[in-house]
């Protein structure tokens, strides 16, 4: 009898590539690692920074992990992932992306041992998520409660968020501004606070220095007055927000006139004139000497505004206009007709003054601002850029501390104090799913260790000290990256948002799981090249 032939079956396209089991674990693994050890050498505040350069050349410092990645043109899917993770993290809380990216890298090369030693990927994943729902309960048993409005604490905490960015000669200076500026727009809602980052402005010009910056009461306008006959500056401003275009509007329809004499064509721009006149006396009837509008406004309607010695500002962004709504307490109105001396806000100046090469439009001297600016000043474009992501970070944990007033000290001591219990807790497991909790704390201990070898320290002491010092009950013991010793960081001031922790291990903890639970790599092929002097044919999908 003939042994039947063997009949190849086709089933992937050709050119398929694929990675199964344990060769597409690694593969994974690696370059999550690469990704997290790049960005290794930015945590902290002995941190360093990063040079990036996109493929049109512009380039960009900076030791913010978002930063970072988003700037990194990375092309393998499961780096790919790493950098969602801190994206998330930057959305959810707007620190720590450095922290979870380091963390996720360590915890996947942590899984990758056990998975050497055939411990299977199930089991690993499964440790890991119970040591993460243990560290989250630490994190709550521990943290300290504070006053969401406390200054001091606010401060302390925008301190250690700027301590690790590139503008951290002027943290106190900038940490001020912050705090000042989140406690001007803060409101209180059903018994909690509530503090949103739109509400506080940034603009930023090239110029000056960083000392420079101010928060100005109000809201600054990147736009200049629109008559050159215009007053600069108005004192005691009675503000009208506009959502109406001075203009005639032309009609949606198509139409045609037909014009038999110039005296036809004169009535038609005498009345076009007059229309305009009656908007302008319109808002001058109101007391309005400031009109800010969304819209546009006509060369006629400026020269009417200017004669009535009104200052008018156009083309306002919408999110500018509802800031501007919020300070000077005005409404925005979307017909003139509708205007009424209630709708005016006030600011007790309204001036155009020249920052840099450029005239901006400051509204100050509002009398309860519910937003605000800061307005940042910086020796070069790669300086302003810097400080405007490092006030950001700021904001964003001012805002965390706000909505929910819990503490836990920095420098790597709450990371030590979770390792520590976990290795408690790792005790009551089975064997197997014990060593993965044991590797989580072990990749916790990675971060302080982090922090010590980008401060020139020797970080196997410095975690052996640090044990030491937990085990004994001092759990708020970090390491010092300042003065080189183990102290206790809440009293140097060093402290942090419980949230901030919280979201870093479950956005670290996910990634890593994640990563683990694939086992098969399926990579479609590469598009070809047409070749020369052949044309194909389009394929669907193709115009």
């Amino acid at each position: 009898m003939q042994a039947q032939q063997a009949i190849p079956v086709l089933i992937l396209k050709e050119g398929t590539s694929r990675t199964v089991g344990r060769e597409a674990r690694r593969s994974n693994i690696y370059a999550a690692r690469v990704i997290a050890e790049a960005l290794a050498s930015s945590l902290g505040p002995r941190g360093m920074d990063k040079l990036l350069v996109d493929s049109f050349g512009n380039a960009t410092i900076t030791g913010d992990g978002a930063t970072i990645l988003k700037e990194m043109d990375v092309q393998h899917p499961a780096a790919k992932m790493l950098v969602e993770v801190a994206k998330a993290q930057d959305d959810e809380v707007g620190d720590g992306t450095t922290t979870v990216v380091v963390l996720a890298g360590q915890l996947l090369t942590n899984a990758n041992e056990l998975l050497d030693e055939e411990i299977h990927p199930t089991i690993v994943t499964e440790g890991f998520e119970k040591a993460l729902e243990q560290a989250l309960k630490v994190v709550d048993e521990v943290a300290e409660s504070v006053n969401p409005l406390d200054k001091e604490v606010l401060k302390k905490v925008a301190i250690t968020s700027l301590s690790s960015k590139a503008v951290a000669e002027y943290k106190e200076f900038l940490a001020d501004l912050v705090v000042n500026a989140a406690l001007q727009v803060v409101e209180e809602k059903d018994g909690k606070y509530e503090f949103k980052l739109d509400n506080v402005k940034i603009e930023k010009k090239k110029g000056e220095s960083l000392e420079e910056t101010e928060l100005v009461k109000g809201i600054v306008l990147d736009k200049e007055v629109v008559h050159p006959s215009m007053p600069r500056k108005v004192v005691d401003a009675k503000i009208a927000l506009l959502n109406a275009p001075l203009e005639v509007e032309k009609p949606e329809w198509t139409a045609k006139i037909n014009i038999t004499s110039p005296e036809q064509l004169k009535m038609f721009l005498e009345q076009e004139a007059l229309m305009l006149k009656k908007m302008v006396d319109k808002i001058a009837a109101t007391g309005a000497n400031v009109v800010i509008t969304q819209k546009g406004i006509d060369d006629m309607a400026q020269h009417f505004l200017a004669k009535k010695g009104i200052l008018a500002v156009r083309r306002v962004k919408k999110s500018d206009m509802e800031k501007l709504a919020r300070a000077t307490g005005a409404r925005i109105v979307t017909s003139i007709d509708d205007l009424t001396e209630k709708d005016l806000g006030y600011a007790k100046i309204v001036e155009e003054r020249k920052v840099a090469e450029d005239k901006m439009i400051f509204i100050e001297g509002c009398p309860n601002p519910k937003a605000v600016t800061i307005l940042i000043r910086g020796g070069a474009e790669h300086v302003v850029d810097e400080a405007e992501r490092a006030i950001h970070d700021a904001l964003s944990v001012v805002r965390n501390i706000i909505k929910e007033p819990k503490i836990v000290a920095g420098g790597g001591a709450i990371e030590m104090e979770i390792a520590k219990k976990l290795r408690e807790y790792a005790k009551t497991l089975p064997s197997k799913e014990q060593l993965a909790v044991m590797r989580y704390a072990d990749a916790l201990e990675f971060l302080p260790a982090v922090l010590a070898r980008n401060a020139g320290l020797e970080p196997v002491d410095v975690i052996a000290e640090l044990r030491k010092k937990h085990a004994d009950g001092e759990k708020w013991s970090g390491v010092n990256v300042f003065t080189g010793k183990i102290e206790d960081m809440i009293k140097a001031g060093v402290i942090e948002p419980a949230i901030v922790k919280k979201q870093v291990l479950k956005s670290a903890t996910e990634a890593a799981v994640m990563v683990l639970r694939i086992d098969d790599i399926i990579a479609a092929s590469p598009p070809k090249e047409k070749e020369k002097g052949k044309e194909e044919k389009p394929e669907f999908g193709e115009y």
